[in-house]
């Protein structure tokens, strides 16, 4: 496996640990790390979780600013200001915050969801609802590609 692909479905235990499937650990693992960075999605109820692939994401994001910028500086504090540091334990298992559970309103189940170079952790009812739209979106767009297509 060399990217985060599909969802899976956990509990939080009694300490607020999640299992990162193994997959995905060994991920994380080619990477040199024995933890991920996790930091609340600014758009959205979840949380942007992944190795050294969502750091390099970031980190082209943000030059693509101007140094200084008013823009660059926002987006560094928001990205890298958000990010915590999950330590695994040897099973495979991170602690998410309580400031990181706020954020996604996790309270004791989970949807961990591929987003091949990283991941998302969703509340599982709000992901479904989240899926629901994205693929009715994807279906209209395709729909009008398609339509778009056929006229040329």
């Amino acid at each position: 496996m060399d990217r985060f692909v599909s969802t899976y479905q956990a509990r939080l235990d009694a300490k607020g640990r999640i299992s990162v499937p193994a997959g995905w650990r060994a991920l994380i693992a080619r990477d040199g790390l024995e933890h991920l960075y996790c930091h609340p999605a600014l758009d959205l109820p979840a949380l942007e979780a992944g190795g050294q692939a969502l750091m390099a994401g970031i980190d082209a994001l943000v030059e693509r600013y101007p140094p200084y910028s008013q823009a660059r500086e926002e987006l560094a504090s928001a990205l890298y200001g958000g990010i915590e540091t999950l330590k695994m334990d040897p099973e495979g298992r991170v602690i998410l915050s309580e400031r990181l559970r706020a954020h996604a309103a996790i309270r004791d189940e989970i949807a961990l969801v591929g987003l091949g170079r990283s991941f998302r952790i969703w509340e599982p009812e709000r992901f479904r609802a989240y899926l629901a739209e994205a693929t009715a979106k994807v279906r209209a767009l395709r729909q009008t590609q398609g339509d778009q297509q056929a006229t040329r």
